[in-house]
């Protein structure tokens, strides 16, 4: 399969009093399609890792070839909280690579909440409000989308119903998947898993 994204013997040390090495000589390669997790406890590197393959992040040392387009899921949504749901999808098109294959509106109708198109963040629920970021997400018509504990702040209930939604998106769209998260259950779900400890890979095996 066709590489999307490559990370070569990739270190990220923050500066400060005590420099702090967040990953330390990471080399992976995400695939067109693929549906890959992070998988580690807190502090492990998994954030950096994700702000790494979106381009927010640049490596201290090493390579890392990632796509022209990348969008993210965070842990807590992160809505802008003065727009509406469909206004924070509308806002997220602006930047899409080329002509949008579905208008706000019939995304916030694929993730089920076409009726609170016209509520601000603070209306929705956590589970609703990660819908809608899933919703920006896809807007961007990214090639890889890069997903940090999701269903972090969610009961279980609502947490199966975000996978279940990502999974599906992804399969229908063929992005690239990235998910990080702590819970090994959840890493089960997707195609392989990448375990981190103190920002370095410590083991990699097919999770399905």
């Amino acid at each position: 399969m066709t590489p999307i994204a490559v990370c070569t013997n990739v270190s990220v040390v923050y500066a400060g009093p005590e420099a702090v090495k967040a990953l330390d000589g990471v080399t992976l390669e995400i695939s067109t399609g693929e549906r890959l997790a992070l998988l580690g406890r807190s502090g492990s590197g998994k954030t950096t890792l994700l702000h790494v393959l979106g381009g927010l992040v640049a490596p201290t040392h090493g390579e890392v070839l990632r796509p022209r387009a990348a969008a993210f899921v965070f842990q807590g949504g992160n809505l802008l909280p003065h727009f509406t749901a469909v206004e924070n999808v509308s806002f997220a098109a602006q930047f899409a690579r080329g002509d949008a294959s579905f208008s706000p509106d019939e995304l916030l109708e694929l993730v089920g909440l076409s009726r609170k198109a016209d509520h601000l963040p603070a209306e929705l629920s956590g589970g609703e409000q990660q819908r809608v970021a899933i919703a920006r997400a896809l807007a961007q018509q990214a090639d890889l989308l890069l997903c940090d504990e999701p269903t972090g702040h969610l009961d279980s209930d609502t947490a199966e119903r975000v996978l279940d939604l990502l999974d599906a998106t992804q399969r229908e769209a063929g992005f690239a998947l990235v998910l990080a998260t702590h819970d090994a259950d959840v890493a089960a779900r997707l195609d392989r898993a990448l375990e981190l400890a103190d920002g370095r890979v410590q083991h990699a095996e097919a999770a399905a």
